[in-house]
């Protein structure tokens, strides 16, 4: 007698701007009556209460359809982390499951992926002093004499960082420091959850890298419209926050946050979010063409919801 089958888990993931988002909400919409569908979002920006604009965040009408979860959980003056991630949304997925509904996990935040799939070692936790003395060194030298440093200690790590990557080069010199272990080293010593789930995994992926930066251009256009540099003056005016806060290096929030310091025009800020959100995307799809079990889609191709859906519910009732 064999034993039954690991619940599915879906993911649709994919570099920024590709329609990841479009393409949940009308899979969500054409599945509702045969398997209704919770959202779990995968978005390390999206946690963050007041950073809706810049973060395309799902409307409250969007919400109001189908239901979404991990957003708006933290105030930008915390953190959140993949271990965090992984807690809540394992929590959120039994819950999910209970309710007799598919979890659908949305979002290109690859290293929370890579955490709830693969699991994360145990490494020592943040500490903040160190963190101060690597950013000052950061803000005399630059990210990528500290990425340099890291490849003297942890060539592997470099390897897979960039060398702008401020958040991942302070995170594994710190490990380092702390400890005196690579966090390559201790990375190896993960153990993984893949067995936990049976899981469907789906890419959506731009036409070309040429389409995807005119489009990353003409949507953050689309951002400045709609209001985010009133957005990033808000949280600018609070007084608490600075680029040192995780949600304030957010890709689009930390070059508007240097146009309202006064460290550069709107102009200049605005072609520095529109490179720095290209170069993210190439992150992601590097992560991805590295992974295996991924589908390809096209987000707007015609019918390509109605036939994601009929696989899903195919593997739902295998």
């Amino acid at each position: 007698m064999t034993g039954a089958a690991a619940p599915l888990l879906v993911v649709i993931t994919g570099p920024t701007g590709t329609g990841k988002s479009d393409l949940a909400l009308n899979l969500a919409l054409t599945l509702q009556a045969q398997l209704p569908v919770e959202i779990v979002t995968v978005d390390s920006a999206q946690v963050y209460r007041g950073m809706d604009i810049g973060t395309a965040k799902p409307s409250h009408e969007v919400r109001a359809r189908v239901p979404h979860h991990l957003l708006d959980i933290r105030d930008p003056a915390h953190s959140y982390s993949a271990g965090e991630f992984v807690r809540d949304a394992r929590t959120l997925i039994d819950e999910i499951r209970q309710r007799g509904r598919l979890p659908l996990l949305v979002g290109g935040t690859m290293l929370y992926l890579r955490a709830l799939r693969d699991g994360l070692a145990a490494m020592p936790p943040a500490c903040a002093a160190l963190r101060d003395e690597l950013d000052v060194r950061a803000a005399a030298v630059g990210w990528p004499a500290l990425h340099a440093e890291l490849a003297q200690i942890d060539a592997p790590a470099a390897a897979r960082i960039s060398c702008n990557d401020g958040q991942r080069i302070q995170r594994a010199l710190e490990v380092f420091r702390i400890t005196g272990v690579p966090i390559s080293q201790w990375q190896l010593r993960t153990r993984g959850s893949r067995d936990d789930f049976r899981w469907l995994q789906y890419a959506v992926l731009p036409n070309s890298r040429l389409d995807l930066r005119r489009d990353l251009a003409t949507r953050f256009t689309g951002m400045l419209s709609a209001g985010l540099l009133e957005e990033v003056r808000a949280l600018y005016a609070r007084g608490d926050l600075s680029e040192h806060h995780a949600s304030i290096r957010a890709v689009g929030y930390r070059q508007i946050w240097q146009h309202c310091a006064g460290q550069c025009g709107l102009d200049e800020a605005t072609q520095r979010a529109v490179t720095a959100t290209a170069q993210l995307a190439k992150r992601q799809l590097t992560w991805l063409r590295r992974e295996s079990g991924f589908t390809s889609l096209t987000a707007h191709a015609v019918g390509v919801a109605e036939g994601v859906a009929r696989e899903i519910v195919d593997a739902a009732s295998a």
